[in-house]
Formats: structure tokens, sequence, C-alpha cells
């Protein structure tokens, strides 16, 4: 088999050549002998089928065709050079990064630090996609997911968000038609919110009179922060993300129920991606360090 030739570390002998002006030079500056420096060039030349350099005793010249070479094998190396800087994160982070998220973590999270986030990388732009499924990240061409909730044995690598309490809520105008529950039983018979889908938190309210059964939630949506919105509009009580509502139990929209008869329930929340963190392009890993950092729940 024909071994292929190293192109570019041809270039790179030959281009150094010129800049010493001979192959002694060249061989100092490369930790090579100036016999295989010379070999090396004639291969070259052999390999293109014409003379690159004129030689004489005192000084190397080049030819017509070794000018334009040269001229080409300078900018290729450059090329090369920069290529391997960008991979390797010595340029700004640039490019785009798609994050597939609920509406909620958007909506309370991901928002407030986007300004300062797009201000200080000027040269990375964002894909949102909300949604509280969970996303195939390769096949959605997804750079980071940001779910809720313990996860699943997997070959994603994940990153802690941080925690959030689960509190069940409801607004003044609920409590004024039906009352403020004292106990479980008192708020049973009532209507309820919760998801359209199974979730890992589980049921979150069991009646007191029969711990094995939960009582079902009558208006259930696919989307936290629309769970969240109907809460606020007194259609039932929900259990919600404590950042979620943080504001709104500190503005009164919301007030918690409960408080001392639930057992305390909290959600784990990390930031998935694909391969590993040290492989991870520049411009998702700034992303990703950024939530790490300002992008917690709580």
């Amino acid at each position: 088999m024909t071994k292929e030739p190293n192109r570019a570390a041809e270039m790179a002998v030959f281009v150094r050549v010129v800049e010493a002006g001979d192959f002694s030079g060249a061989a100092r500056a490369l930790g090579l002998s100036p016999s295989a420096v010379s070999k090396l060039v004639a291969r070259l030349e052999a390999r293109l089928g014409t003379r690159l350099l004129r030689r004489s005793t005192r000084r190397l010249a080049l030819t017509a065709e070794g000018e334009a070479f040269h001229v080409r094998a300078v900018a290729i190396l450059a090329e090369i050079e920069a290529a391997e800087r960008e991979a390797g994160g010595a340029r700004r982070p640039a490019g785009r990064v798609r994050i597939a998220s609920s509406a909620s973590y958007v909506a309370h999270v991901l928002a407030p630090l986007l300004p300062d986030f797009l201000a200080r990388y000027p040269e990375i732009a964002i894909d949102i996609v909300q949604s509280d499924a969970i996303s195939d990240l390769l096949a959605d061409r997804t750079d980071l997911a940001i779910r809720a909730g313990p996860l699943a044995d997997s070959g994603l690598i994940a990153r802690p968000l941080g925690e959030t309490p689960l509190i069940v809520a409801a607004a003044p105008a609920w409590i004024a038609r039906h009352g403020l529950p004292i106990t479980l039983d008192d708020l049973a018979g009532h209507d309820l919110l919760g998801f359209s889908y199974p979730r890992a938190a589980g049921t979150w309210l069991r009646s007191s009179r029969d711990s094995a059964s939960a009582t079902p939630a009558r208006v259930r949506v696919n989307d936290g922060e629309g769970i969240r919105q109907l809460a606020l509009a007194g259609v039932a009580p929900a259990r919600l993300a404590g950042f979620t509502i943080r504001d709104d139990l500190a503005a009164g929209r919301l007030v918690p129920l409960l408080v001392d008869r639930l057992p305390p329930a909290s959600e784990p929340f990390h930031a998935i991606y694909v391969g590993r963190s040290d492989t991870l392009p520049q411009r998702v890993r700034v992303v990703l360090d950024a939530l790490s950092l300002h992008g917690g729940v709580v």
C-alpha cells in the first residue's frame, strides 16, 4: 500500500527553507538534519513534477513555480492554523446554540440571564424550543436540554442546575369561593390542576382517608407555565415549582396551601448534552457555564 504523503508537513518545511534561505538554517529551526530537509524538498519536487528551488553553493532561489507554490503554501498553512485555533477554542465563542427547555424555565430563569449573556458573547445566537416533553437531542439536533425530575439512565451527560421546592398554591379568588383548606380532606373534593403526561414527581395530592388513592386533576395541561396561568386565574389549586411562583407568592397573587400538612417535596433540574464536557464546542460550553452559574433553580 502506498503511503499517503503528509502535504501539510512538506509545505511547512518548504516554507521554512524559503524563510531561512538555505537548508541548514531551516534544519536548525525544525530540529532536523540539513540532509533530511534537502531530501524532503527533493521528494516534494519529484511528487509535483517541477523544480521549486534553484540551488547554488551560496544560496537558494525560488523558481517561478516555486514562487507560486510558496504563496499558496503560506496561505494554506495559515488556514490550517486558524482552523485548529477555532476548533480548540482560541477564538471568541461563535455560532448558534439550540436549547430545548420548558416554558417555565425559559420565562423565569433563561430570559432574565439572556440579555447579559448575549451582550457578553455577541457572536453567539440562540434557538429555543419550548416544550415540557423529553426531546431526542441527536434527532432534534439539540445542543442542550433542560430537564426536570430524576434522570433516566442514558448515554447523555448531565450537569446539575439545582433543586426547586414543589409548592401547592391557589389564587385568592379561588380561596374566596371555596374557603382556605385546613386539611387534605378539605382539598380532596375540589378540582385540581395537573400535568397531562406522567411525571416522575408523582401525583401531588393524596387523601388522608385513603393514602393509596390520589385525587385526579380535573384540568390537565402539558406545560408548567400553562398550569401557573390557570392557577393565577383561580381555576383550581396546583402544585408548582417554587422558582416559577416566587414572585406570585410574594405579591399575594398565589397563596400556599397546607404548608404544615404536606410532606416537603422538591424537583431537581439538569442541563443535558451529548458527549464529554471537555469536547463540547466552545459556543455550547459558555452557555452551559452560564446556566450553571446563573441558571440554577431554587
